[in-house]
């Protein structure tokens, strides 16, 4: 029974960019984030040990986010799926949106996208 848990626009202050003045004030980003995982033992037991801790997997990445002060969302991303991943091994694919509000004035957002499986 496969099913998708996950979060819509987690909101974290970090440092990203290439630009001098994004080295030195913290943004926004915003992230969106899909995991992939068998939901029949959690539903069975309706115990969140036998489920995927989305609020363990936000505060992982809000970690990740605000210490490595990233250069390009592209690498954001690809670190942020690997340490989804990593996080358990229940989960079978991520896919990861992340919007960086203020990256250009005449539009709302830049953004990411990924989707990663896991490699058998």
């Amino acid at each position: 029974m496969i099913g998708t848990t996950g979060l819509h626009n987690l909101r974290v202050d970090c440092i990203v960019g290439i630009h001098p003045h994004e080295r030195e004030t913290p943004q926004t980003v915003c992230v969106d984030l899909a995991v992939d995982y068998d939901f029949a033992p959690a539903a069975a037991s309706e115990d969140i040990a036998d489920a995927i801790d989305y609020t363990a997997i936000a505060d992982r990445l809000t970690r990740l986010f605000e210490t490595r002060r990233y250069q390009l969302l592209e690498t954001m991303a690809e670190e942020s799926a690997a340490a989804v991943l990593s996080s358990d091994m229940r989960i079978r694919a991520v896919r990861i949106e992340i919007r960086k509000p203020a990256a250009v004035p005449a539009a709302s957002a830049a953004f990411v996208r990924i989707a990663r499986e896991r490699q058998s």
